[in-house]
């Protein structure tokens, strides 16, 4: 199995509390992005005392309360299958901060964290703010939600969003990449791809490669994997008759999102 493809691995670390997904610095090549997926009972609790990291709480299904210090939220989450295709609600929270997430209903929980030294207010970012965008054409159509970007001054350096690619699209793509600090051309920025697929027994393919291709590797991805970015270009297809949804999360030295088309095919861009 690839390096950079991680299936899920569940653990309970207290009574309905389940630890899916943890990617950290230390178990991945990864030295700005981290994730974890989590997933709640009702009236069960997670709980995290966060040090040099900021952490965007994003309710992928179900309903959540969460607490930051003296600050709470309640009943956040509006969808049960993230193939709603609606925004849901989540929570900036920042370095040097407690947080509480108490499942209301059961749900799944993602944790986008990067390094951060510089405080900023907690942010309930309600699902009726979250940006909606339509990118691409032909069979290159994809559908995003635009949780935290990089218009967004909330954060210091996550980006978070949502896209939904539909049947025999491709994603991410024409192949594009985000791994040199060349501003104004380039940003480099890491990433983390959560997967769904619709119906839940589909895969995509996601390739990850480099110019030199010193990184290459494909990688069929099943439903609840994620895929490490640490560089170079990623695309995504998907196969007729399933629908892909995934979670990115990107950080890096500079919060911009500046990427850089692999120049063997953007020309597909110039149909």
């Amino acid at each position: 199995m690839s390096h950079l493809l991680r299936k899920p691995n569940k653990k309970e670390i207290e009574k309905g509390v389940i630890v899916v997904h943890e990617v950290t610095s230390e178990n991945s090549p990864l030295e700005y992005v981290g994730f974890k997926v989590i997933d709640l009972d009702p009236n069960a609790k997670y709980s995290e005392l966060l040090g040099n990291q900021e952490c965007c709480i994003v309710a992928l299904t179900g309903k959540i309360n969460v607490s930051v210090g003296d600050e709470n939220f309640k009943n956040l989450g509006t969808r049960e299958s993230v193939f709603e295709k609606i925004p849901t609600d989540s929570v900036y929270v920042s370095n040097q901060r407690h947080f509480e997430v108490e499942g209301v209903t059961k749900a799944r929980v993602a944790l986008c964290y990067s390094p951060s030294e510089r405080q900023l207010p907690t942010k309930w970012i309600k699902a009726e703010n979250v940006g909606i965008e339509h990118r691409g054409i032909l069979n290159n159509k994809r559908f995003v939600h635009n949780i935290l970007p990089d218009s967004d001054p909330s954060a210091n350096s996550l980006l978070v969003v949502e896209v939904f690619t539909e049947s025999g699209n491709w994603s991410s793509y024409p192949p594009h990449k985000h791994d040199r600090d060349n501003l104004p051309n380039e940003s480099l920025l890491e990433e983390t791809y959560y997967h769904e697929m619709d119906p839940p027994q589909g895969f995509v393919f996601q390739r990850v490669y480099t110019d030199d291709r010193s990184l290459d590797e494909t990688m069929t991805v099943e439903n609840g994997d994620v895929v490490i970015v640490p560089k170079g270009y990623h695309p995504v297809g998907v196969p007729d008759g399933y629908t892909s949804y995934y979670l990115n999360v990107m950080a890096g030295p500079k919060r911009i999102w500046k990427f850089y088309n692999d120049p063997d095919h953007e020309w597909i861009l110039k149909r």
